[in-house]
């Protein structure tokens, strides 16, 4: 499979994102940043494409180095999918990143309920 590919399959997982799942989040979760990645730079990125109420990179609680993942909040819905529209599957900082919604805790906690 080659990148064109896999940037066709992820801008399809895209669109097969329902109205209700972008009304239960503005927020969006981003995976595989890079280890050097600020959170000032993160929201620098969003910033594009929306008012970005808060860009938060998940650190160890041990050494406060950034896990290479982070939540983005959005002011507004449609500046939320935009960005993730365009962002998914882009090379930043020389790594691939991965753009989703993130899930609310309620959505965690009823996957784990039904299982």
């Amino acid at each position: 499979m080659q990148f064109g590919e896999i940037q066709c399959l992820f801008d399809l997982d895209t669109a097969l994102l329902s109205e209700t799942q972008m009304a239960k989040g503005l927020q969006l979760f981003v995976n595989r940043l890079s280890f050097y990645t600020t959170s000032e730079q993160l929201k620098k990125l969003f910033s594009p494409f929306g008012v970005v109420t808060e860009a938060r990179l998940v650190k160890d609680p041990r050494t406060q180095r950034p896990k290479g993942f982070g939540f983005v909040t959005f002011e507004s819905e449609a500046d939320a999918q935009n960005a993730l529209n365009s962002l998914n599957g882009r090379i930043v900082d020389g790594r691939l990143i991965f753009v989703e919604v993130a899930e609310t805790t309620e959505a965690v906690e009823n996957k784990t309920s039904q299982k």
